[in-house]
């Protein structure tokens, strides 16, 4: 079947969340239009990335900071420190579900059980930024999407939900959309427990990437992604290894 032509938008200069003194803008695919997943792969291959309904890739004129990552899962091991997140979270139990709305294998999510850990994060790590005030129908829309399916990794100790890691499954790898934890357990690690797991379930299924979108190196809180490594990065339009953060 014959692909159909995409639509471009660019959206207006605004503050860039990252830099301050910066503007930013993006290139956006017509939210209207079904991209199916390997359509959907395709572009996170040029350097894409998801943000709810949105398929996207900054665009500013003037600056290149972005660059979009991905971790090669043939070739990854764990460091010393990832093997200490996976040790220490040995007591903690891992299961694969999906969206309510989404049909496949597999239980489907009970987001009102997700909600109470969502929102707590978003007070923790995102306030005042507008994110916190996200509700139920705002969180369902980031799982509901046109561009193929969306897996959702749940972390529970003790049978008490602590993290969920959003994954969008491609033909061509899997991407790391969105994850979010319990703000008071800050030595178990969860972010880097949520990427671990992902890498191994892309593994499982014979997917050669998990993209972690962007990584900016004077963004400190980014700075985490190069710990990953081999870690590939999108620059001048061809993906190359990046090295590791000192």
């Amino acid at each position: 079947m014959q692909e159909h032509p995409l639509r471009w938008f660019i959206t207006a200069p605004q503050a860039c969340p990252y830099l301050d003194d910066r503007e930013m803008q993006s290139l956006l695919v017509d939210p209207a239009v079904s991209l199916g997943g390997h359509r959907y792969g395709q572009l996170l291959g040029e350097g894409f990335r998801r943000s709810g309904q949105y398929v996207y890739r900054h665009h500013c004129p003037n600056c290149t900071a972005c660059v979009p990552v991905r971790i090669p899962v043939r070739v990854f091991r764990p460091n010393r420190s990832q093997r200490r997140c996976l040790t220490l979270n040995h007591d903690v139990t891992v299961t694969l579900t999906r969206p309510p709305d989404q049909a496949g294998p597999g239980p489907a999510a009970d987001l009102d059980e997700h909600m109470p850990l969502f929102s707590r994060y978003l007070s923790s790590r995102h306030a005042g930024g507008g994110m916190e005030q996200m509700g139920r129908e705002d969180y369902a829309g980031m799982l509901s999407h046109r561009n193929g399916p969306v897996d959702l990794i749940e972390f529970r100790h003790t049978d008490r939900l602590i993290a969920v890691a959003i994954t969008d499954r491609t033909p061509q790898g899997l991407s790391a959309m969105y994850s979010f934890f319990d703000p008071d357990q800050p030595r178990r690690g969860l972010g880097t427990l949520a990427v671990l797991t992902q890498i191994a379930h892309a593994r499982r299924l014979g997917l050669p990437y998990v993209y972690l979108g962007y990584w900016i190196d004077q963004a400190p809180k980014m700075e985490y992604k190069t710990r990953f490594q081999p870690l590939e990065g999108r620059v001048d339009g061809a993906w190359e290894r990046l090295a590791a953060s000192r």
